[in-house]
């Protein structure tokens, strides 16, 4: 499985976990993965997803760890949907 490399050359890990959260648990939940220091980017969407946040860790082994030991574990995350970055071709920065 390819990972990315970040702008200061280290080999990262990268995914997009889309959430799915009790509507009523929402703030709650920005809020803890706000806390959250392999959270790049967090997205309040319309549509499939009710959360969609960019993670970014070291290796395979921490984002699971991260997956399963934290954010499952938020109060208000009823399931999650990933999506493993492969390649970036292009990001933006603000």
């Amino acid at each position: 499985m390819k990972t990315n490399k970040s702008s200061n050359s280290h080999v990262r890990f990268e995914a997009s976990v889309n959430l799915f959260v009790d509507p009523a648990e929402k703030a709650h939940v920005i809020d803890a993965l706000s806390k959250l220091e392999n959270i790049e980017e967090i997205y309040e969407v319309k549509g499939e997803f009710d959360i969609v946040s960019i993670v970014s860790t070291s290796c395979l082994e921490e984002f699971r760890n991260l997956l399963q030991k934290k954010i499952m574990k938020i109060t208000g995350v009823k399931s999650t949907i990933t999506s493993v970055v492969l390649k970036t071709h292009r990001k933006h920065s603000f």
